[in-house]
């Protein structure tokens, strides 16, 4: 499945091209493979839907997957952010606007810095599910929450990763 086009380009730190550049390579080849229809989401975003077939109606229903990438460093040198601040932040930015379910997981992440020194950190991704039909109503939503984690905890970015998916509950 092709990554989503983007009217503008949104801006990206070293730290976010570092990081999304294994996942643009894999969507890359995932994109060669699959035929697309496309569905147009609003004036900013466009993301690719395969067209339903009898195999992958039995599948589910056509969904967006958007993936955040929160770093818990702070460039400017403070504390990194806590579990407890990012769980915090998922209770107050993220449940209520997505309540019917999101999944959070912790990882490692890594990128190089502008001084070509490889940057470690403690990570949480955010993963939310919606339908497809209700993506141009979301992607604002997706950005307030990306603009609160950076004004809260002073980051210089939180990546974003949008891909079509069918999804059966």
């Amino acid at each position: 499945m092709p990554s989503p086009k983007l009217s503008r380009p949104l801006p990206r730190s070293v730290k976010q091209r570092t990081l999304l550049a294994g996942a643009g390579a894999a969507i890359a080849v995932l994109a060669v493979a699959a035929p697309t229809a496309q569905a147009g989401l609003d004036t900013d975003r466009t993301v690719s839907i395969a067209p339903a077939t009898a195999a992958s109606a039995a599948q589910g229903e056509r969904y967006v997957e958007t993936r955040l990438f929160f770093g818990t460093a702070r460039p400017d040198g403070g504390p990194d952010v806590t579990d407890a601040q990012f769980m915090a932040f998922v209770d107050r930015h993220v449940t209520p606007r997505f309540p019917d379910g999101l999944t959070v997981q912790e990882g490692r992440g890594q990128w190089r810095d502008s001084r070509g020194v490889i940057e470690r950190e403690r990570s949480y991704e955010l993963i939310l599910l919606y339908p497809a039909s209700e993506a141009s109503r979301r992607f604002p939503v997706i950005e307030a929450v990306r603009n609160a984690y950076v004004s809260s905890y002073a980051q210089d970015s939180v990546a974003r990763l949008d891909e079509p998916t069918l999804a059966d509950f």
